[in-house]
């Protein structure tokens, strides 16, 4: 998507801005370069809402119930459809916020994962604008379904663009069928002139991801509704079933913690087939974390203190009550019981591009994030097994 979106700005005579690169100076970057037009994957504006969510609606005294009733005024007027602005409280609030994105953002444009319907809704009435919602993959030159510019009902990625055909087949081994009621559901293939030839040197993966009639298989799961706009509701690939036969999709579970907990900067959910739970490896975001451990131990970490922030990781009692809010996260998310961490290990090595655990669009790389911390994960385990066996007696 990236390059596209290079290209698109390019051809309109528009300028680019790049950041530095560590995810921890983003915001820097961002307040720095002052975009107009930000395209920004959801893991990105999970952090941002988490972030003002903790500074406005969640603040303590005159500060915090002015932003609800703030946010609550936008929130309506959203869903009458009287759009993203409001004289009276963008002049008294929402105005300062917008300086966190630089101030001048016009559009924002998301895709590449699920991004919760809560967290749209609130972009578009903090930052007044525009929040567009695109579908697609590398494979089919990033975009497939966008959302229209005043469409204001989150929740889904919009319909079809011109130049491609969707369609959802049947996916049985997890109960998702063309034929299921109110909506289709399936797995959605796209076929169009921007779907590719094929990868290079590759025929047997080709053969895999597209077939004889041009349609490229994408490996997420969605339901087209009675409007044709499609939704994004799980995903194929990437999935493991647990031990009891449980099929997990680890991705929607981090997007759905991610959403709801602003502790998070970054979580990687693990399980496996020889196991019945899940647990996670999590970098704590340090603006909201240090009040919440420092709280719990008494101590007094100031951010920026990189020894005082990792001590708090490894403090049992924060790593106990951390977990309560995935589990508070996760229940606020709908997710089912056997979707819900029982372990977590906190730490402060970050997935970056850098060492090899995030992609360039800032997806985890599961299979190195697993190898990276596969003492701690089998820790966590042991942990459980001790834990239930000492129960049972």
């Amino acid at each position: 998507m990236g390059r596209v979106v290079d290209a698109c700005v390019m051809n309109a005579g528009g300028k680019i801005g790049y950041f530095r690169g560590d995810i921890l100076l983003l915001m820097e970057d961002i307040q720095e370069l002052r975009p107009t037009f930000f395209p920004a994957v959801p893991r990105l504006l999970n952090r941002v809402y988490a972030k003002l969510v903790s500074a406005t609606i969640e603040a303590p005294g005159l500060v915090g119930a002015l932003a609800r009733r703030g946010v609550a005024a936008k929130l309506a007027n959203l869903a009458a459809g009287k759009g993203v602005t409001h004289p009276l409280w963008d002049r008294l609030l929402f105005n300062k916020i917008k300086m966190a994105l630089g101030g001048r953002v016009q559009v924002i444009l998301t895709g590449s994962a699920p991004i919760a319907k809560e967290v749209l809704s609130f972009l578009r009435i903090a930052f007044g604008c525009v929040v567009l919602e695109g579908y697609g993959s590398t494979e089919g030159m990033a975009t497939a379904t966008i959302t229209m510019a005043d469409e204001y009902i989150p929740g889904h990625i919009g319909c079809p663009r011109s130049g491609c055909e969707l369609k959802l087949v049947d996916v049985p081994e997890m109960n998702y069928h063309s034929t299921d009621q109110p909506h289709p559901r399936g797995e959605i293939w796209i076929r169009g002139d921007t779907v590719f030839k094929g990868y290079f040197k590759d025929e047997k993966n080709t053969q895999e991801t597209i077939d004889s009639e041009g349609w490229l298989a994408t490996g997420d799961i969605g339901f087209v509704d009675n409007r044709g706009c499609f939704t994004i509701i799980d995903r194929k690939k990437n999935i493991f079933k647990l031990a009891q036969g449980e099929y997990i999709a680890p991705e929607k579970i981090e997007n759905v913690l991610t959403a709801r907990c602003n502790l998070i900067l970054q979580i990687y959910v693990h399980g496996d087939s020889l196991e019945s739970t899940l647990v996670a490896v999590s970098v704590p975001e340090p603006e909201t974390f240090l009040p919440f451990a420092n709280a719990i131990t008494g101590a007094n970490v100031a951010v920026g203190d990189a020894e005082g922030l990792a001590k708090l990781c490894k403090d049992r009692k924060v790593e106990a009550a951390y977990l309560k809010e995935l589990d508070k996260a996760g229940k606020a998310g709908l997710l089912r019981g056997f979707e819900c961490v029982k372990r977590v290990h906190l730490t402060t090595d970050a997935f970056s591009v850098d060492n090899g655990m995030m992609t360039p669009t800032f997806k985890v790389r599961r299979p190195q994030v697993s190898e990276y911390f596969k003492e701690q994960v089998k820790a966590m385990y042991e942990d459980i097994n001790a834990t239930v066996q000492v129960s049972k007696l």
